[in-house]
């Protein structure tokens, strides 16, 4: 039997921790094994009576910039020889988190998340430890907790077992570049609103397409660039064929 995914995220505040991560879903798969969660305080690997993890940046300016070799002691801690989990810096100047990347963190062993604060980490720190840097987006959080959680929700869900129905992974928005087409239930009319009626007529076929082709139509509008991947891929079949 394969080792459970493991997330150890190293936080100078492992109380925000599982938080989301231990509701709905997640919080189940977490309760049964499926994944493990172990949190790494910075603030122990400090050497001062303090634990003082910070320091003025080199250069001046605002702010304090958390030390190398703080985060070293409490990574080489967490990290084992053998530990093959890709080690992770939540950072808003990172490369942008993808459902791709999201999908090979799923199929491994698991990741190591460093969450950052202040105005970020010793530069030395990710060199050194050849870090990977991602970003949520282009917005700045107040540390790297929240997309530490969003990365790990993202990546469990995707475990065998963790949803019930594998079809509805397959149907989700960036599967094959297209967002998600819209969803409808009960009433069938909602403040003079109504159901399309092609989702009550029964036609398998016809309900596939209508939703193919909303995804096809909210993708355009919204997301540019998927729809230029969309489109760049649709071609690449078509000569194949």
């Amino acid at each position: 039997m394969a080792d459970p995914w493991k997330a150890s995220v190293l936080t100078i505040y492992p109380g925000m921790f599982p938080g989301p991560l231990g509701a709905s879903v997640v919080g189940k798969a977490l309760e049964t094994g499926l994944w493990l969660l172990e949190t790494v305080d910075i603030r122990d690997f400090a050497r001062d009576k303090h634990r003082s993890v910070d320091d003025t940046p080199a250069g001046g300016g605002p702010g304090m910039v958390m030390r190398a070799e703080v985060l070293g002691l409490a990574l080489d801690h967490t990290v084992e020889d053998i530990d093959q989990r890709p080690l992770i810096y939540l950072s808003p100047r990172g490369v942008p988190l993808k459902q791709a990347r999201i999908k090979e963190l799923a199929q491994g062993p698991g990741a190591v998340l460093l969450c950052g604060r202040f105005e970020g980490v010793d530069e030395r720190i990710l060199e050194a430890r050849e870090i990977e840097e991602v970003s949520l987006g282009d917005f700045v959080l107040s540390g790297g907790e929240v997309a530490a959680m969003a990365l790990i929700d993202a990546s469990v869900r995707l475990l065998p077992g963790a949803l019930g129905a594998q079809a509805s992974i397959e149907q989700e928005s960036f599967e094959g570049s297209l967002l998600e087409y819209p969803h409808y239930t009960r009433p069938v009319e909602w403040e003079g609103r109504r159901i399309p009626d092609v989702l009550q007529s029964g036609h398998h076929g016809e309900i596939e397409a209508w939703r193919r082709k909303k995804a096809e139509e909210i993708t355009r509008d919204r997301r540019g660039d998927l729809w230029e991947q969309y489109l760049a891929a649709k071609n690449r079949v078509e000569h194949e064929d």
